[in-house]
């Protein structure tokens, strides 16, 4: 037995090599994600698989939260993946408040420390199959950041007003661009900053599930935090 295993490390040495550094890489360095939801509509579309930059702001102990180097922190505006232990699961949302800001939703309308944010709609929605039901497309400008949010017609949420709350020294908090369609910081309160895992700012890759996975070659390496046209 002894032997067949010599025999067997010995063939697949290289491939086990390979397989546990690329298990490092994704832990620490770099990763995609999919995206199951709408939440993050319509930024992000169900079946796109996100780029996410593990070293944006921690360098961690590879398949672990710890962190061994701080590199920075989030910033307003930054869309980041979430190790939620409120929600259970693997998040995506935006940063919408850093430590010590006061935030506030009157009917999807955000207020940050006081200062409204600034809306267009917009004329054309920013893609054919958004999630079912009425909706309205709205650029959403606050800070420098500009990004477009979705509103529903039909099914406004219940949490479309919130706040004003004033997020705590270590925790941000985060809503999806799907406003009236998102659990986020409404639901599950602020987020921790060691809950914070990486950044997002592009597509790696897009299967269109309402097309038999097809490949969305337009989306393929695109940046977020832009209207994209339909493909």
């Amino acid at each position: 037995m002894s032997k067949h295993l010599a025999n067997l490390w010995r063939a697949n040495k290289n491939l086990v090599a390979f397989l546990f550094l690329m298990v490092l890489f994704r832990s620490a360095i770099a990763d995609w994600n999919v995206v199951p939801t709408g939440s993050m509509l319509p930024t992000i579309r169900i079946g796109d698989r996100i780029f996410v930059d593990k070293m944006a702001y921690d360098l961690r102990v590879p398949l672990t939260h710890i962190a061994i180097a701080h590199l920075g922190d989030p910033q307003r505006g930054d869309i980041v993946t979430i190790d939620s232990a409120a929600a259970h699961e693997l998040l995506v949302k935006r940063v919408v408040g850093v430590p010590g800001d006061t935030v506030a939703l009157r009917d999807n309308v955000l207020y940050v420390n006081g200062v409204r944010a600034d809306y267009r709609a917009l004329a054309t929605p920013p893609m054919h199959d958004a999630a079912p039901g009425d909706a309205r497309y709205l650029m959403e400008r606050f800070d420098g950041v500009s990004h477009v949010v979705r509103l529903s017609e039909t099914a406004p949420s219940p949490v479309a007003s919130f706040g004003p709350v004033t997020v705590p020294a270590g925790e941000y908090l985060m809503l999806g661009d799907n406003r009236d369609d998102s659990a986020d910081s409404r639901y599950f309160g602020f987020i921790p900053r060691n809950e914070v895992m990486g950044r997002t700012r592009n597509v790696a890759f897009s299967l269109d599930p309402t097309h038999l996975y097809m490949p969305r070659l337009s989306r393929f390496g695109a940046a977020l935090d832009r209207p994209l046209a339909a493909n």
